[in-house]
């Protein structure tokens, strides 16, 4: 209980909210293989938490603190950074800060457009553009790299990137080796 309050203290009501949210709907202890493929005994699947309604606000408010100021796009790889954007793109309209957000599929579609980047309407192009790539949960950062190059790809300007959960385990590195600075809401050893 003393950690949430200094949580409050240093975070607002909310992210503390959010932090006991994550922890009761999202988080599992046992002995788990991650996307990574790295082996640990904490899981964090935060779908349960960004798919409730309370959720999804407070983990779009905590992003859209997090916006870095001229950011055109924010967007991320499907499914970890989906339910946040799309939540964002709300929350961020209703506070008047509207975002524009998309997503990074992880193989084209066979059929349709084919395309990789989804969410642009029709004209619309991440060239030239600042874009913050998202996702739920970073641990040695893959995810975010995948939405990144495809990003980059479609000639966008990305320097930024954030998660809701930074594992600290290598993530912020490896996205530093590409000119990438990671934030994140809350870091692993909020959960130990």
């Amino acid at each position: 209980m003393a950690q949430v309050a200094k949580l409050e203290r240093t975070r607002g009501g909310g992210e503390s909210e959010l932090l006991e949210m994550i922890r009761t709907r999202s988080m599992r202890l046992g002995k788990f293989t991650l996307a990574s493929g790295r082996e640990s005994d904490l899981y964090l699947n935060l779908k349960p938490t960004m798919m409730d309604p309370r959720g999804a606000r407070l983990c779009a408010e905590a992003f859209l603190a997090r916006v870095p100021p001229g950011t055109d796009y924010v967007g991320g790889i499907e499914m970890g950074a989906v339910p946040v954007i799309g939540a964002l793109a709300a929350v961020s309209d209703i506070h008047g800060r509207p975002v524009k957000t998309f997503f990074v599929r992880k193989a084209p579609k066979d059929h349709g457009t084919k395309e990789v980047v989804e969410g642009l309407a029709s004209g619309e192009s991440l060239a030239g553009k600042r874009v913050l790539v998202t996702d739920d949960v970073a641990t040695t950062g893959g995810s975010v790299i995948k939405a990144i190059e495809a990003a980059r790809a479609a000639g966008a300007i990305v320097e930024d990137a954030l998660v809701l959960v930074d594992r600290q385990e290598g993530g912020a590195e490896n996205l530093a080796a590409l000119g990438v600075k990671l934030a994140s809401v809350f870091v692993g050893d909020d959960f130990r």
